[in-house]
């Protein structure tokens, strides 16, 4: 299985190595012809802004969109999420518009906001993950084929749609690799 990690911005090593450690091959994208062949492609945490405006420029949202049609999975956590969101509220951002839901960004608060929480995730199984927010968003409102996997104070902070995962906290700045090892169940078709 060979995932790519989109190395624009934000945590790009800490997921390379987490996928490496939950099984893949993991390519660092830079380019979005380097999309091509890959089984799942992750967005990691950063600055939604900035990677949509980086994603647009240089031909990646076009390039992820025509693969997701073809079967590519991606999982987003944190900024990835935003960018895998129907709609941004009080936002006209860049978007891929690959899951049918609304997101709130920063929904939590502002970097001194930030703190860590232990999550249940009936998918990934027993104990709780240990689940780290950073100027986190959230899931305001899913759509029709949108399936929750996890709340925060009854907040949508994990969802899953076909082959899409979207994350609001940042699996990859811990040692638990259940997620990474989910997503590529999910790739796979065992999950």
């Amino acid at each position: 299985m060979k995932v790519g990690v989109l190395a624009l911005q934000g945590d790009v090593a800490e997921h390379v190595s987490m996928t490496r450690a939950a099984g893949a091959e993991v390519v660092e994208v830079r380019y979005s012809n380097q999309i091509e062949g890959l089984d799942g492609l992750i967005i990691p945490g950063g600055e939604s802004t900035t990677v949509g405006k980086l994603m647009e420029r240089f031909g990646f949202v076009d390039e992820i969109r025509k693969h997701a049609a073809r079967g590519l999975g991606v999982f987003g956590t944190c900024t990835g999420l935003i960018l895998l969101s129907r709609e941004i509220s009080n936002s006209g951002q860049v978007r891929l518009g690959l899951m049918d839901f609304v997101v709130k960004r920063n929904a939590f608060g502002r970097q001194v906001d930030s703190f860590e929480a232990d999550i249940e995730i009936p998918a990934i199984g027993d104990p709780p993950m240990r689940a780290v927010f950073i100027r986190a968003p959230y899931i305001l409102s899913v759509g029709q084929g949108v399936e929750v996997l996890a709340r925060f104070e009854d907040k949508i902070v994990l969802a899953r749609q076909g082959r899409h995962l979207a994350c609001a906290f940042h699996p990859e700045v811990t040692s638990d690799t259940r997620l990474h090892r989910y997503f590529l169940h999910m790739l796979s078709g065992k999950a």
